[in-house]
């Protein structure tokens, strides 16, 4: 963003239009980058005046001097000043102050006694005490580093972008069309703005309100509302229309992939969760060994004459089934309100809402079919895998019913596991089952004939890593249940492994 004085704007018409830059700012542009470039180890004050020439130059060619401002205002943030003095300037003036004091300066030659005294007290020469006194100023700053990341093209790119991004400070509603509108919408919880998606003739459309709707207009709204104009111009194809807060009427700023593009570089990163709540709760659930696979931002579900996006999504990994996740935090009464709409118009889907004690709504989403769990701080994990163990029950117990009672594999030995994925079920859905041809060691099962076979390869006295050897080599990974089976122990040594020995009677 620009500061607002920057702001240069077209109200031909009663409409609302930032004043983009075009090829034929090219030139200016390239004079900007290159008076930065040329005053590197320079005063800012050098610098300043003379950028200042250029503002007049531009004015004399019937140019706006606002726009060489928002160009330098643009390269100084990507340039680097630091102070250079002898002597550190706050530890210069307060012996110059102090020898000022004792001389009383009236005159020149009573300041340039001044100084001597200082100089006296620092140990250091007058010219240092001269070139220190004032070095931390601004205007006596000095240029080191001019190496910004544009070139004229890609700077007149970012103007445009932040020109219209300082309009949308004083925006009180934005109205937007994407080709991208899960990314959007993503870019738009992450600000914490408040949205909804309405289906229109021309497709889904993003209405986001701005702070003037809900609050006193604060900076940090504001600042977030105009950041989200970079997601939406990163996008290839879009239209946006803003509803102006212009000093107190209320005007329309229409924008397309036309007018703005983002220029090609990296932004600067942002969180990838809406809060803290989702983040902790993601970050602890993803830890966990389920047989759910916790999805964000999945696709909107229809509510209405809109949609809306849950913060996550559940998918079972043994079935074709999603259970959507949403995490209802405090905001607004605006917001609860909107929020409680959508959530009585979702149909069709299965719903689970975590929803913030302080709002008390609990019964209220309850009496409209969904699932509802309760938080104050954090989401608890072992509550929401409650209800994800109530489904998984059902999908284990309907699964279970579609297989025989025995189950007859093919392989000599094979985990629980792999024989649950060759049938599509949980390990749950074949525990109860009979396998005939087979015998259960620990979660493997294996052919009688097979065990036999290993069993008649091991002894007593050799090291466990042989024995484990021989039977890995049958596919019989439980080396500690086998081994009771056939008879034997592991007569552990250390940590540095063990012998079998054959069981006591």
């Amino acid at each position: 963003m620009l500061r607002k004085d920057l702001l240069r704007v077209s109200r031909a018409g009663g409409g609302y239009r930032p004043r983009f830059a075009t090829r034929e700012h090219r030139p200016l542009a390239a004079r900007v980058l290159g008076t930065f470039e040329s005053h590197v180890g320079e005063r800012r004050g050098d610098l300043d005046d003379a950028l200042a020439a250029l503002e007049a130059d531009a004015a004399e060619s019937g140019g706006d001097f606002k726009l060489v401002r928002g160009l330098a205002a643009l390269v100084e943030r990507e340039c680097e000043f630091e102070t250079r003095a002898p002597v550190p300037p706050r530890r210069v003036r307060r012996a110059a102050f102090e020898a000022a004091e004792a001389v009383g300066v009236a005159s020149e030659s009573e300041r340039d006694e001044a100084v001597d005294r200082a100089a006296d007290a620092l140990g250091i020469g007058s010219g240092d005490v001269e070139a220190s006194l004032y070095a931390d100023r601004d205007v006596n700053e000095v240029l080191v580093d001019a190496d910004v990341r544009w070139d004229p093209d890609s700077l007149l790119e970012q103007y445009d972008l932040s020109l219209a991004q300082t309009a949308l400070f004083d925006a009180t509603e934005v109205r937007v069309r994407s080709n991208d509108p899960k990314r959007l919408v993503s870019a738009v919880k992450r600000l914490r703005l408040m949205y909804e998606i309405e289906q229109t003739p021309e497709g889904r459309e993003l209405v986001v309100t701005g702070p003037d709707a809900l609050f006193s207009r604060t900076r940090r709204y504001g600042t977030a509302f105009a950041r989200l104009l970079r997601t939406v111009a990163e996008s290839a194809d879009w239209e946006l229309s803003a509803t102006i807060d212009d000093r107190g009427r209320e005007r329309t700023m229409r924008l397309s992939d036309g007018d703005v593009t983002v220029p090609g570089v990296e932004p600067v990163a942002e969180p990838d969760f809406d809060s803290g709540v989702e983040a902790d709760f993601a970050g602890r659930f993803r830890g966990l060994d389920l047989d759910w696979t916790l999805v964000r931002e999945p696709e909107p579900l229809e509510t209405g004459t809109r949609v809306m996006i849950p913060d996550f999504a559940f998918d079972y990994d043994h079935a074709d089934f999603r259970l959507f996740f949403e995490v209802m935090g405090f905001w607004t009464p605006e917001y609860v309100e909107k929020k409680l709409s959508q959530l009585a118009d979702v149909e069709d889907v299965d719903l689970l809402v975590a929803v913030d004690e302080s709002l008390g709504v609990g019964e209220e989403i309850a009496a409209r079919d969904h699932r509802v769990v309760s938080y104050s701080g954090t989401v608890r994990v072992k509550e929401i895998v409650d209800v994800l163990r109530e489904y998984e029950a059902e999908f284990v117990a309907d699964a279970a019913a579609e297989l025989p009672e025995s189950l007859s594999p093919e392989a000599d030995a094979i985990g629980l596991d792999e024989l649950a994925d060759e049938y599509g079920v949980s390990v749950e859905a074949i525990e109860d089952k009979s396998f005939p041809d087979h015998e259960r060691i620990g979660r493997t099962l294996v052919r009688p004939a097979v065990l036999e076979a290993a069993g008649e390869e091991l002894e007593a006295g050799m090291a466990l890593s042989e024995a484990e050897a021989v039977l890995d080599e049958r596919g019989i990974d439980d080396a500690s249940a086998a081994l009771s089976r056939l008879g034997y122990r592991v007569e552990w040594e250390g940590l540095g492994g063990g012998t079998v020995r054959e069981k006591k009677e």
